[in-house]
């Protein structure tokens, strides 16, 4: 066989491969897509919320799992959370978005009203395939949390970093909540990703969403400050974590990660956790 014969039937293989990638990442989109289309609304969000929140935390029913979730007394620390799933798909250029909810912590230790949000964001780098992916961004400090509230939109990497959030038990995740990073991220994803990222990420606040829930404009500012009661509809997300705030931790192991720092000191971003159970 000649060398352009051999050069032609590369040719040939690498095409195919390409449609492959092509159809499997159009069938991972596509499903995405009806996901985040379906029930578009704030009290679905919220269910959808409770559903991937409790992916991340401990079962009360079987407290060995908090070996492996994110720690209570994170919850119990944080300022707010965000909730979100996004689909991400590329070939070297990466497009994402998705939808979720913000929450904030009251005074009173409760959860503020939700606060619907949408994700989008464009990326570089060496990623290949579509996924779907969903997320928890734990909000350490009044500053990341104003910065959502009052501005309607909190850039991941931009306006501020989160780094990777600990996991487990013991005295090493109280250590790292001694002086914790703004904001701590966790994420599961599904798909054929090669090199997952957030970086650029954009959390904007959907208004109109927001609006057609509650009736009328309202800030996010207003719902985070706990100026609009608690709706029953966000229940099944409360539920979720008073339970796991509330898993009995005696007699386990202790048995955390806790992301070291990068070689140049800085904390470990969004991207690089994958959390699984």
């Amino acid at each position: 066989m000649s060398y352009l014969d051999r050069l032609k039937g590369a040719a040939q293989r690498a095409g195919a491969q390409a449609t492959i990638f092509a159809q499997n990442a159009s069938t991972h989109i596509g499903e995405g897509a009806r996901n985040v289309q379906a029930g578009f609304s704030l009290p679905k969000e919220c269910e959808r919320a409770a559903q991937i929140m409790q992916s991340f935390v401990a079962d009360p029913s079987n407290p060995e799992t908090a070996l492996n979730s994110i720690p209570k007394e994170v919850l119990r620390k944080a300022r707010g959370l965000a909730v979100f799933s996004v689909i991400k798909a590329g070939f070297v250029w990466s497009g994402k978005a998705g939808t979720g909810v913000v929450i904030s912590r009251l005074p009173d230790g409760s959860w503020s009203a939700p606060s619907c949000i949408a994700t989008g964001g464009v990326g570089v780098g060496f990623q290949i395939g579509a996924d779907w992916s969903e997320f928890v961004v734990v909000i350490n400090s009044e500053d990341a949390l104003k910065s959502f509230g009052m501005a309607g939109n909190l850039t991941i990497g931009g306006n501020l970093s989160a780094a990777l959030g600990p996991i487990g038990t013991g005295g090493a995740v109280q250590a790292a909540l001694a002086h914790p990073a703004p904001m701590f991220s966790y994420s599961r994803s599904r798909g054929l990703f090669a090199g997952v990222s957030l970086e650029g990420t954009v959390l904007i606040e959907r208004k109109d969403t927001n609006r057609e829930f509650y009736g009328q404009p309202i800030p996010a500012m207003d719902l985070l400050l706990g100026k609009v009661p608690a709706p029953e509809a966000a229940s099944p997300l409360y539920e979720v974590l008073e339970s796991a705030e509330q898993v009995d931790e005696t007699g386990l192991p202790e048995h955390a990660y806790v992301p070291s720092q990068t070689p140049n000191g800085e904390p470990h971003t969004l991207d690089e956790n994958v959390l699984g159970k």
